[in-house]
């Protein structure tokens, strides 16, 4: 049985918020941050915890690990089974993101395939053995812009979210990885927040050993820490998908531009007609007309531009949404 949720006011909005920027951050800090007493925000953060308001994880950089090829798959589906291939591939265990798309007929889904045979059989034999899917566009993720990993959903400023977090690193040493981080990783997946002493006893190394680890591996972008939540529960109930084209000259100042506004949730380069994939996430549909027009009006290299709204996210950072299957 699904608990029950808790309605959130302007304070868990801004926890919450929080726990988008900084995923493992001390509740100390969470309230020094926002102004409020530690305690308060432990007796409003737990629950939402508790019962899977929050949730928070960990995604890998797939170019830290070679086996995997990320994908951005686009498909179309009859209407009447788009629910059910949605929630198929939700189940999937390396889809990341699955969103339905447009009007009801069309899903966007990126994927970490385990190599060109998972991706082979992906495109060649279990698609087209889907009667139920039309036809699909595949998109190799060149570049995932990492400013965006900060996201905030705009309920921060600029102190707040610096109070947080330091700058996330330009061009950081990726550290090596051990048998014991993979094992880490497999923990901060599982549970983003789990204690160092936790995580310890799963990798088998010591408890500051880990914290050590834990610091390299985020500041190198080996491993996202991420907090999942349904945005319409931050008052950010219009979300879409952009598929730009941009000068190729331009491509990373663009990306790298975009990924910092606090309307985008992730940027990456692509390969296909278009070679930038934007989401972007508004309070409502002016605003998202706004930073159309405002925001991406105001870049000279944007040749083109396809925007497709997002009727429901059926699974982001690798977690199925509850209730939605």
């Amino acid at each position: 049985m699904e608990k029950a949720r808790h309605q959130l006011d302007e304070t868990d909005r801004r926890i919450a918020a929080a726990m988008l920027a900084s995923p493992r951050a001390s509740w100390r800090t969470v309230g020094r941050v926002l102004g409020i007493s530690e305690r308060t925000v432990v007796r409003r953060a737990a629950p939402l915890y508790h019962d899977g308001t929050l949730r928070a994880t960990a995604v890998r950089n797939p170019l830290c690990f070679p086996d995997l090829i990320p994908l951005a798959l686009r498909i179309r589906c009859k209407p009447s089974r788009i629910s059910a291939i949605a929630a198929t591939l939700a189940r999937r265990p390396d889809t990341i993101w699955v969103d339905v798309l447009g009007g009801g007929d069309e899903i966007c889904t990126i994927l970490f395939l385990d190599g060109p045979d998972a991706r082979n059989n992906l495109l060649l034999r279990d698609l087209p053995a889907t009667a139920a899917v039309r036809s699909w566009t595949s998109h190799a993720l060149l570049r995932v812009f990492p400013a965006g990993f900060g996201w905030s959903g705009g309920l921060l400023s600029a102190e707040e979210l610096a109070g947080l977090r330091q700058d996330l690193p330009e061009a950081a040493p990726r550290p090596s990885l051990t048998p014991a981080d993979h094992q880490l990783v497999a923990g901060l997946v599982e549970d983003g927040r789990a204690s160092y002493t936790e995580l310890a006893h799963r990798a088998g190394i010591s408890a500051l050993t880990v914290r050590r680890r834990l610091e390299a591996l985020a500041d190198g972008l080996v491993v996202r820490l991420a907090t999942e939540v349904d945005l319409a529960r931050l008052g950010i109930r219009t979300e879409a998908l952009l598929w730009m084209t941009v000068a190729p000259g331009r491509l990373e100042e663009t990306g790298r531009r975009l990924s910092r506004h606090p309307q985008v949730r992730f940027a990456s380069a692509t390969t296909g007609s278009a070679n930038l994939l934007v989401a972007v996430a508004a309070t409502d549909p002016d605003a998202l007309y706004r930073f159309l027009s405002d925001t991406i009006g105001a870049l000279e290299h944007v040749s083109t531009m396809e925007v497709t709204p997002i009727l429901s996210g059926v699974k982001r950072t690798g977690l199925v949404r509850p209730g939605s299957l």
